[in-house]
């Protein structure tokens, strides 16, 4: 469930939301083999490249805290498998 504040993951270098302790967030770029332009379906959800080309989506939920911020999706040993 993503939830607000919406952080984007894209624009200008400290023009963001300052990020704050307690919050949790969805880092997932989309990386994609053609142009950066993409369409969403009517269900709202889907989103596409708009040129067709190939791309690929992946996610990290991140908890910022008073040490730092934690990587949620690491795996045991702390790493994190993209």
């Amino acid at each position: 469930m993503h939830e607000d504040p919406q952080v984007p993951n894209y624009g200008r270098p400290g023009t963001g939301p300052v990020l704050k302790e307690g919050w949790v967030l969805a880092v997932e770029p989309m990386v994609n083999i053609g142009a950066h332009h993409v369409t969403i379906d009517s269900d709202g959800w889907t989103v596409r490249t708009r040129d067709g080309s190939c791309s690929s989506h992946y996610e990290h939920t991140i908890a910022i805290t008073g040490e730092g911020p934690v990587v949620l999706t690491a795996l045991e040993d702390g790493t994190v498998r993209l």
